[in-house]
């Protein structure tokens, strides 16, 4: 992979009889909105609701369907990064704030409060 590919949930999608969101999804993409130069560092692939989620179980292997997950380009800076995990010989953060985090070493954005 030549980008960071960042996995996320459609902005709306039909589950439990009512359209939802995913919180952690648009926590990512509020902070993408902040920090929009960040977007063309990335390949946003967009994964359906129902499990497994093929695309991110092509790059990670079976039971890693999590979204938000952000999977590190081949070449990324800062893989050593300490939210990060690894499968199938890749580098990735599985939550929005670890994302942010990550964000803020690499790109100099804040960190969120908390972290």
């Amino acid at each position: 992979m030549t980008r960071d590919a960042l996995f996320l949930l459609p902005p709306g999608f039909s589950d439990n009889g009512r359209r939802e969101f995913c919180p952690e999804c648009a926590e990512i993409w509020g902070f993408l909105s902040w920090h929009p130069a960040i977007l063309e560092t990335l390949e946003v692939r967009y994964q359906a609701l129902a499990h497994p989620r093929e695309g991110m179980v092509a790059l990670l292997g079976p039971g890693r369907w999590n979204c938000p997950t952000l999977v590190l380009a081949d070449d990324a800076p800062n893989k050593d990064f300490s939210g990060a995990a690894r499968a199938n010989g890749r580098t990735y953060l599985g939550t929005a704030r670890d994302i942010a985090r990550y964000y803020a070493v690499r790109f100099g954005t804040p960190v969120p409060r908390g972290g």
